[in-house]
């Protein structure tokens, strides 16, 4: 088999989406269908699914989404530079949802006050609410203790256990989880 430039041997990408800001819209039926499936966007019609930019990188980078700007195919680099002017933190946020996808957990944007991650124990998804909410902390960037007490409570109301992920410089995480300190 001849290799393609750009492609993987023997792996063709499964779907194609459309850049539209801070979404990638797949607009194919059976595309859409295959992604939800496996917990990828969000329906926005019956046959259109809108994908977060971090889902497009990770879909990108592992040869399974075509993505489309002007009508032309880009390349992951490009989609990633056009996704860091939408977005400047969408590196980290990358890094971190293709690490808990390859370790086999369904990942949705968190939609518990905006905060990280929603993360499906492996095999809940759909059937089951997500367990954990993932908050991604930058190497260096300070976070207060009130952002990880809003965190942590907003979280607990949510019945989700809070996960800390600190990312570091070489895109290594480390995971901790948040609990209430509780003296007596």
């Amino acid at each position: 088999m001849v290799k393609e430039e750009g492609k993987e041997e023997g792996r063709e990408p499964s779907g194609q989406g459309v850049l539209q800001g801070k979404k990638v819209m797949v607009s194919s039926q059976s595309d859409a269908d295959s992604l939800a499936e496996s917990g990828y966007g969000v329906r926005t019609e019956k046959t259109k699914l809108a994908l977060t930019l971090p889902e497009a990188l990770y879909l990108a980078s592992e040869k399974r989404l075509r993505v489309l700007a002007e009508g032309v195919e880009i390349e992951f680099p490009e989609l990633l530079r056009r996704c860091r002017g939408e977005d400047p933190e969408v590196w980290a946020k990358y890094v971190l949802y293709r690490d808990l996808r390859s370790r086999g957990y369904v990942v949705r944007e968190g939609s518990i006050g905006g905060m990280g991650f929603r993360v499906y124990e492996r095999g809940a998804y759909p059937k089951k609410a997500a367990k954990y909410v993932v908050f991604p902390v930058r190497e260096g960037n300070p976070v207060s203790m009130s952002r990880l007490s809003e965190v942590l409570l907003t979280a607990e109301a949510a019945k989700k256990k809070p996960i800390i992920a600190v990312i570091d410089r070489r895109g290594e995480i480390v995971y901790y989880s948040l609990t209430q300190y509780n003296p007596y």
